[in-house]
């Protein structure tokens, strides 16, 4: 559930710190990127270089770096992350964040994460905050009244556990321990799985269509939108068949079931088996439209000037899937074009039955084969069209995902 999550981690001044190595090392474990924003007071309970070897990246605690005098950007950490989670949360800083004393960067970045709620009611940036402090401290009315103000503006408080304390007192006010925390970060993500459940099936990457056992006619492309698609698909909880052409690349996610193949006839019978029981496909590769007739068994040896390949059409998977398609399957297919784009893009959606279509142009800079960037429009079946500004492949396929997930 955490794959790929951004979270920031906020210590605070506790002696509970110490368990933030813990569950850093947890978090990182489950694959999140964690950067962590410190108080000065935690500082004088553990230090920042251990926190920095544990994520790999440098502790953010002052406004500027002393150093340098470089901005440490709260506004950048807001829209960088997923989630926050402040742990150990002291009654200080409890207190500072119910009231928007924004005076250290932690709390400056808690109220720089993205609250406002979406059309769904839903907190864009969910922050959790695990208390820890002495039980009288915990049972004060101020520190009470603080929580349930944080709560009423949408934070998820982890409640703090009951048992041996600092003071050498026993009560209510001790910091969960990371494994119950991680586990509270785990559930949360999970509900928010929108295609928990779904069964997508992705083609990616190009294919090699043989002239003889040393040469092939291709294309340029490296898959790496496919397989981003793939990634969003299954962070999303779906369950995912990538079918790949030869590619490079490597899947991150337990929930991609990975099938290589090499050939146009290879990807049609791997896509057309897994259609039926798909709830959604994207057609994401760059198919080989023509195949030689014929493939020679050996390399064929230079004679002459002139070499003449005959071809053959290849099976044209997007029409015999759109064939086939039932009323409630949802079928996304793509097109790079160079010229009259839209309206190419447009006849494709209609002649393969696409529920929409995703345009990228090669006369966009950035966009198309072999680059980590790409630019998009979404066209319905409406001629409703949804135009995206470049950005980085990963950001395009959660994109699509989202409008595929809204649309469907």
């Amino acid at each position: 559930m955490l794959e790929n999550k951004k979270i920031v981690l906020g210590i605070t001044g506790s002696i509970a710190a110490y368990k933030a190595c813990i569950l850093a090392r947890l978090l990182i474990k489950k694959g999140a990127e964690v950067q962590v924003v410190m108080t000065p007071a935690a500082k004088e309970f553990i230090t920042p270089l251990t926190l920095a070897t544990l994520t790999q990246k440098p502790v953010v605690s002052e406004f500027f770096d002393r150093r340098d005098g470089s901005w440490h950007s709260h506004v950048n950490l807001g829209l960088w992350a997923d989630a926050m989670l402040i742990a150990p949360a002291s009654a200080s800083t409890i207190g500072k964040m119910a009231n928007g004393i924004a005076d250290n960067m932690l709390v400056t970045t808690y109220l720089s994460m993205k609250q406002s709620p979406t059309s769904e009611g839903k907190v864009k940036t969910p922050v959790f905050v695990a208390p820890a402090m002495d039980l009288d401290m915990y049972a004060h009315p101020s520190t009470q009244a603080n929580l349930q103000k944080l709560q009423s503006y949408g934070n998820h408080i982890i409640e703090p556990a009951t048992g041996f304390l600092a003071s050498k007192l026993e009560g209510k006010g001790r910091m969960e321990e990371p494994e119950k925390i991680v586990e509270v970060l785990e559930q949360f993500f999970a509900k928010q799985q929108k295609l928990a459940g779904k069964k997508v099936l992705i083609t990616a990457g190009p294919t090699y269509e043989k002239i003889d056992p040393v040469r092939f006619i291709g294309n340029y492309s490296s898959g790496k939108m496919g397989f981003a698609l793939a990634e969003v698909c299954a962070e999303q909880g779906a369950e995912v068949t990538l079918v790949s052409g030869p590619v490079m690349l490597q899947t991150k996610h337990p929930g991609i079931k990975r099938i290589d193949v090499e050939s146009a006839q290879q990807m049609y019978e791997a896509a057309t088996k897994h259609f039926p029981k798909a709830d959604i496909a994207i057609l994401c590769a760059a198919v080989a439209d023509f195949t030689p007739k014929t493939t020679a068994d050996k390399k064929i040896k230079r004679k002459g000037d002139n070499l003449k390949l005959e071809l053959q059409p290849t099976k044209d998977i997007a029409a015999a899937l759109g064939a086939v398609k039932k009323k409630k399957q949802v079928l996304v297919g793509f097109a790079l074009e160079t010229d009259n784009e839209q309206k190419n893009a447009k006849e494709k959606m209609e002649r393969k039955n696409f529920d929409f279509i995703v345009l990228n142009s090669l006369q966009d800079k950035g966009a198309g084969f072999r680059v980590d960037t790409n630019k998009v429009t979404i066209i319905g079946r409406h001629n409703d069209l949804t135009a995206y500004d470049i950005k980085s492949k990963r950001e395009v396929a959660e994109d699509i995902v989202e409008f595929i997930i809204h649309n469907s």
